[in-house]
């Protein structure tokens, strides 16, 4: 059986240069929960959270009159932080041969071991979408739900692939993407007679269904790989719905936001533009991608010029990331330029764990719940104490 998992030969447009940077800066840590700092309603009091989501629906909750007005962070928490399976998984049909992304044609014969690696953990968590996590046998540092957080880990430095344990792994077969490196490595690993199998580097909304469907048809579940995507395609439609709903009804009402990527230990501050997810992850939420609105490409160091134009009423960031620069205090001493706009005077940070905010997959519809809840509902995110 043959499958063509990609029609397009060559790069992607994203893969012009964006790609790389993913890699270099992208370096999801893996947890299996968030925690950050909040606020009590027009203070800038902060109270230690737990990441404890309301079972309330999206709109049924007490939504503020004007989200760019609360002040203080919050944290945006998945009501379940585990891949949800699609209903009576199929038994891999192989073998099977497919072109993947990079035009390498590819003849899986058994997916008994299955290794799927990737910077933002994407790859695997589709593969248990598909139900067939039990064939997992390691992860990547971005894979933190809990079904897969005690795998062994093959990357090391975040983002780096090692040939040595993922041999002793005897994976047989591999899936990853450009993201993950060094090239010599996957080049070891074919060279073992390990299939591997390169998907696409793109994440973003638009993009989720490309993955399964590339993935599925390696594994040779094409048919479930359909109805993973058809089922993440109608939760997607199902919670934009509700989320637009809540929004305000006028674009200019609706907050202002950045996304920044933060490693304070390493000195990385980078803002999230056109084409990095961050732009779809904004406006599937509500906001206004005022990066995109400057005309900010792709993932760039911060400056202190573009803070001041974006002016952002609201910024996202990772909740490690948010831990790396001591918190909002901390942050905001970092970057002075952040503190003079409406965010940085509000303290209006919204924090995710780093291993589900741009991983772009099966949960992405819960992601972007649990974001809403925490932009437009923020007292209801599980304050636990001072």
């Amino acid at each position: 059986m043959s499958f063509l998992l990609s029609p397009r030969r060559g790069r992607s447009p994203l893969r012009a240069g964006v790609p790389a940077l993913i890699a270099a800066t992208l370096t999801l840590l893996a947890v299996t929960g968030c925690a950050g700092p909040a606020a009590a309603p027009g203070t800038a009091a902060e109270v230690k959270r737990e990441c404890v989501a309301s079972e309330t629906p999206l709109t049924e909750l007490a939504i503020l009159d004007d989200p760019r007005a609360w002040v203080g962070p919050s944290t945006a928490c998945l009501a379940d932080a585990d891949i949800t399976a699609i209903d009576s998984p199929d038994e891999p049909q192989l073998p099977v041969t497919v072109v993947d992304d990079k035009g390498t044609e590819v003849t899986v014969t058994d997916a008994s071991r299955i290794l799927a690696v990737d910077v933002s953990g994407s790859l695997a968590a589709t593969v248990f979408g598909l139900g067939l996590g039990d064939r997992v046998i390691g992860r990547d540092s971005s894979t933190g739900f809990a079904a897969a957080a005690g795998l062994p880990l093959v990357t090391t430095g975040g983002h780096q692939l090692s040939a040595e344990p993922i041999l002793e792994l005897a994976p047989t077969v591999i899936l990853t993407d450009t993201t993950l490196g060094p090239p010599a490595v996957i080049a070891q690993l074919r060279d073992a007679g390990i299939p591997i199998v390169i998907t696409t580097s793109k994440r973003n909304i638009d993009t989720i269904g490309t993955v399964i469907e590339q993935v599925a048809a390696a594994l040779g579940v094409a048919d479930a790989g359909t109805r993973l995507t058809e089922k993440v395609h109608a939760e997607l439609a199902a919670v934009q719905a509700d989320i637009e709903s809540i929004a305000p009804a006028d674009t200019a009402d609706r907050p202002r936001m950045l996304f920044l990527y933060l490693r304070g230990s390493a000195g990385v501050y980078y803002l999230f533009g056109e084409e990095s997810g961050a732009d779809a992850l904004i406006t599937s939420i509500g906001g206004r991608d005022v990066a995109g609105e400057i005309g900010w490409q792709g993932m760039r160091p911060v400056t202190a010029e573009a803070l001041v134009e974006a002016a952002p009423d609201l910024v996202l960031v990772m909740s490690k990331g948010l831990e790396s620069v001591n918190g909002v205090d901390g942050l905001l001493d970092s970057i002075p330029a952040l503190a003079s706009t409406p965010a940085g005077q509000n303290r209006r940070f919204v924090d995710m764990s780093d291993s589900e905010i741009l991983s772009f997959g099966p949960r992405t519809p819960q992601v972007l719940d649990a974001l809403a809840r925490a932009v437009y509902a923020p007292e209801q995110s599980g304050p636990i104490g001072e």
